[in-house]
């Protein structure tokens, strides 16, 4: 207890001197008694005199002689986050103690297939009209059969706690407040206590795990369990130095379950080693199995002991972008997935179709990089086929919204032929069934076109009316909002997440083992093509995996 007390005399002496220079490295060590002595060996250089008394042996005067700053210290690991130079990590790689000596690192930041992210236009949103009530349950929370798992139980997640390793959290968002516990910033970006959600990734997949159960019927899988925030991510990446400082974290909470809906093609020896802890430790790890389509599951989704989630759409098919292989363990809802995003920083579309039958509003998407409406305006429409250059040869668009099909030629051909011809914007309809969303653009910069996304039956209206003759308008706006849909598997990870909080909930006893076991065992079956392990155990079933919880 006094070398802990001490520890925290040094962090904060390094916190008030400011942030120390150099390059980043984890130092883990063989043994716990290895990382005591070198933990002391180095808090003994700013203190001598906190030391006296102890007994200082051939590990502790091993580590003396290594002229290094120590950043944090990670007991749970046997780690040590150190600032040094060249040679000096020379010293600590020679040490016999040193099992290993990684310099930092980064993977690719996460974020979503589709959905918006807080950059460009999306800063400073206050001029527009808002809309801040919950949406209606997402699909998601009924698909993985969260309410029957809360009737059989009686428990929503109450007493359990979840680490959710990401961007940051909007700690106030109406749905999170209630649950929100606490956080710490491991990214460097602030002193530690500043999890502020600058990218909305973070807000989304905690939405999902325990969003707070609304009138309106918004809710997360585990509506009464704890979030717990570690940021680890920022926009550049997510640093190895920082996942492992929010595992050991997580350890030192005694947390039920970690979620981490980030990842990539390789993991490096300390995160490995930092979860092999946490399993031990009796904490799941549920991850990502990556955005990339391929039969690669990502890391570190694709670790032995971590559960490895893909996505599914809303009927049940394995998504396009849900990367697969032997470790997945289960799919979970991935596309169109609606849960809270930083306040104000969803973007919802609000249109409303005129015709000879009156004027009604439909459901919609609108697309990152198109022009905002600030304000509903209404304009004509003129039926413009699937948007190739051909179909804009004989109408006369300008000033007016061009309605065009999915479909034949890119959204990007569509968008430019529809820009050349003068259209003030454009009303896209699906080919298919449902809505799409995305960016238009690569870079965050915004066009100089209105663009809405309305469903099948209603384009296809729209355009009978057109090609008879009679008129047909329609009105836009753009509507601020605490809520956004995203795809991605790390939309479907939270999902599970919050399945294994609702497990932990009815029995602390559970081990990672049984968990995942649990899980693959009572998955739903699916029927699409499974035999390269597209679609793992099957789509996660929470009251199933509740019952078996309960009866283990």
């Amino acid at each position: 207890m006094k070398l802990r007390v001490v520890l925290a005399a040094f962090i904060s002496l390094v916190i008030s001197n400011g942030a120390i220079a150099g390059e980043r490295y984890l130092v883990v060590l063989k043994s716990n008694q290895s990382y005591k002595a070198a933990n002391t060996a180095f808090l003994r250089k700013v203190n001598p005199g906190l030391f006296r008394g102890y007994s200082l042996g051939t590990s502790f005067n091993a580590f003396s002689k290594v002229d290094a700053k120590v950043e944090d210290s990670l007991e749970n690991i046997n780690t040590l986050v150190v600032n040094a130079e060249g040679n000096e990590i020379a010293k600590l790689q020679g040490n016999t103690d040193v099992a290993l000596v990684e310099k930092e690192v980064f993977h690719p930041a996460p974020k979503p297939m589709k959905g918006f992210t807080l950059n460009g236009q999306y800063k400073n949103l206050f001029d527009l009209d808002s809309s801040s009530g919950a949406p209606a349950t997402p699909w998601g929370i009924t698909a993985v059969r969260a309410p029957q798992a809360w009737s059989y139980s009686h428990n929503k997640g109450s007493g359990a706690r979840v680490l959710v390793l990401d961007t940051g959290i909007d700690a106030n968002h109406p749905s999170l407040r209630a649950n929100y516990e606490k956080g710490l910033d491991f990214t460097g970006e602030s002193d530690g206590s500043d999890v502020t959600d600058t990218v909305g990734h973070g807000t989304h997949v905690s939405g999902t795990i325990a969003g707070v159960q609304d009138p309106s019927g918004f809710t997360g899988v585990a509506p009464q369990a704890k979030i717990l925030m570690g940021r680890v991510c920022m926009e550049k990446g997510c640093s190895n130095v920082a996942i492992a400082q929010g595992i050991n974290w997580g350890i030192s909470e005694k947390v039920d379950v970690i979620s981490m809906s980030l990842g990539g093609q390789w993991s490096t020896p300390a995160e490995r080693a930092a979860i092999s802890s946490a399993d031990h430790a009796g904490i799941s790890i549920v991850a990502a199995s990556g955005n990339d389509g391929t039969n690669l599951v990502s890391y570190p989704a694709a670790l032995p002991t971590v559960i490895a989630v893909g996505a599914v759409n809303s009927r049940y098919e394995k998504a396009e972008f849900s990367q697969y292989g032997p470790e997945l363990a289960v799919v979970a809802p991935g596309v169109a997935v609606t849960s809270s995003v930083p306040q104000g920083s969803g973007l919802e579309s609000e249109v409303y179709v005129v015709t000879q039958n009156g004027s009604r509003k439909v459901l919609s998407t609108t697309f990152q990089g198109a022009k905002l409406a600030m304000s509903p305006f209404s304009m004509t429409l003129v039926y413009a086929g699937t948007g190739k250059t051909q179909d804009f040869a004989n109408i006369n668009v300008a000033g007016k919204l061009a309605l065009i099909s999915r479909g034949e030629i890119s959204f990007a051909d569509k968008i430019k032929n529809a820009m050349a011809a003068r259209a003030a914007g454009i009303v896209f309809y699906n080919n298919a069934p449902g809505l799409i969303s995305g960016a238009v653009t690569s870079d965050g910069s915004t066009l100089n076109i209105y663009m809405t996304m309305v469903e099948q039956a209603v384009g296809e209206e729209l355009k009978a009316e057109l090609l008879s003759g009679r008129s047909a308008s329609a009105s836009l706006r753009t509507v601020r909002t605490n809520y956004s849909s995203f795809d991605g598997t790390s939309m479907a990870t939270p999902h599970v997440a919050g399945v294994v909080a609702l497990m932990k909930a009815v029995n602390k006893s559970l081990k990672p083992a049984d968990v995942k076991s649990i899980l693959q065992e009572t998955a739903q079956h699916l029927s699409g093509p499974n035999s390269r392990n597209e679609l793992g155990a099957g789509l996660v079933d929470a009251e199933a995996a509740v019952r078996a919880a309960v009866s283990l």
